[in-house]
């Protein structure tokens, strides 16, 4: 699989801007992408080196609207780890 279609958004929530100040970074990702695959993706669209890669499948939550039950699609998650020294400018700021 090529880089482009592995990342699909940053997951911008309290916990992961947290987890930014110690050099870690959350990603939803495509279903199909192995941990080398995200990997080698942040390095080339980020120009970092990623030190770990820990990936875990989201299952999606039922929610009312209205008098109707829907699902949220299920989605994979990958929490990225990089080396010292090294940070992901997009999400500074944010």
């Amino acid at each position: 699989m090529a880089n482009q279609g592995i990342l699909i958004r940053p997951v911008v929530t309290e916990k992961s801007t947290l987890l930014q100040e110690d050099r870690t970074y959350v990603f939803e990702v495509s279903p199909s992408a192995n941990k080398q695959e995200i990997g080698s993706a942040v390095e080339t669209a980020f120009g970092v080196k990623v030190q770990n890669v820990n990936t875990m499948n989201v299952k999606g939550k039922m929610k009312r609207f209205g008098p109707r039950m829907s699902r949220q699609k299920s989605w994979k998650k990958a929490v990225v780890t990089l080396f010292p020294g090294e940070a992901i400018t997009i999400f500074e700021g944010v």
